[in-house]
């Protein structure tokens, strides 16, 4: 008798223990999934990033692997938020238009705030304050100061500020995909310049320091632009907490330590 009842305890203890180990299991992976569960995520704990993931150093791969300022500043974002994070690699013409066909949450891929989004879309509060350079061929002498470009063809993606900028100083726009199709066409001297920020530039020539491009200062001619998360307006909630964690990333210096990593200076501040 006493044999069964040990036996009896020793299956009751069993049942007990597993049913605590799920009971803990299952609470440790809600957390995420009740994590921001009011913040209208496309997937429950999970913030669903939308960008190009081929712009070196925002976003690019590496062996493989989504590395870059963008990736790890999602990453640390989603860390505070109590979430987790997946990419979702779109070329940049699509990004926006990605938000609206609720493809993703959040747009995070150096973009700009300028009327015509912030008309429609919301935004965080930035993590680059980016200033322009033109980028010209180097034996290009037609081209001193970037007023210059009046009437020349520049290279730039369709739906950036870039290509506004370049509209605006009268320049006729040829179309690409992205930044090293830009390059690309100054290069081979078949457009006259590209538009793009200075630490764009500057990571491009630290991987290459021959390449056969000289950079033009934008001075006033283009106000530096300030660059953050990009959501549609139904995610005001989503936004407000973004825009919480990049404050904290600010203020506890992840910021400027990213910034430092992929550009070798610190972009984050005015």
């Amino acid at each position: 008798m006493k044999r069964f009842i040990k036996k009896f305890g020793l299956a009751v203890f069993g049942v007990a223990l597993a049913v605590t180990l799920t009971a803990c299991g299952n609470n440790s992976s809600s957390k995420s999934s009740a994590a921001g569960s009011d913040l209208g995520l496309q997937q429950s704990g999970t913030l669903t990033v939308g960008l190009e993931g081929t712009f070196k150093p925002y976003s690019y791969r590496k062996d493989g692997k989504l590395t870059g300022f963008e990736v790890e500043l999602a990453r640390d974002v989603a860390k505070k938020m109590g979430v987790k994070v997946k990419f979702v690699p779109t070329k940049f013409n699509s990004l926006v238009a990605g938000l609206d066909t609720n493809k993703f949450d959040v747009v995070i891929n150096n973009m700009a705030e300028n009327k015509e989004r912030k008309q429609k879309y919301l935004f965080s509060t930035p993590y680059i304050y980016s200033k322009s350079k033109l980028a010209v061929k180097k034996n290009n002498k037609s081209i001193k100061t970037i007023t210059d470009i009046k009437g020349k063809k520049v290279a730039e993606t369709t739906t950036s500020n870039n290509a506004a900028d370049a509209k605006r100083l009268g320049a006729t726009i040829t179309p690409v995909d992205g930044f090293q199709q830009s390059i690309d066409l100054v290069s081979q001297g078949r457009v006259d310049g590209t538009i793009n920020s200075g630490e764009s530039f500057y990571s491009y020539l630290k991987q290459k320091p021959d390449a056969n491009i000289r950079l033009i200062d934008a001075g006033d001619s283009i106000a530096s632009q300030k660059i953050g998360a990009i959501f549609t307006k139904k995610h005001s909630k989503l936004q407000k907490q973004v825009s919480k964690a990049i404050q904290e990333l600010r203020q506890d210096g992840t910021l400027t330590k990213l910034s430092k990593k992929y550009f070798g200076a610190d972009v984050t501040n005015k």
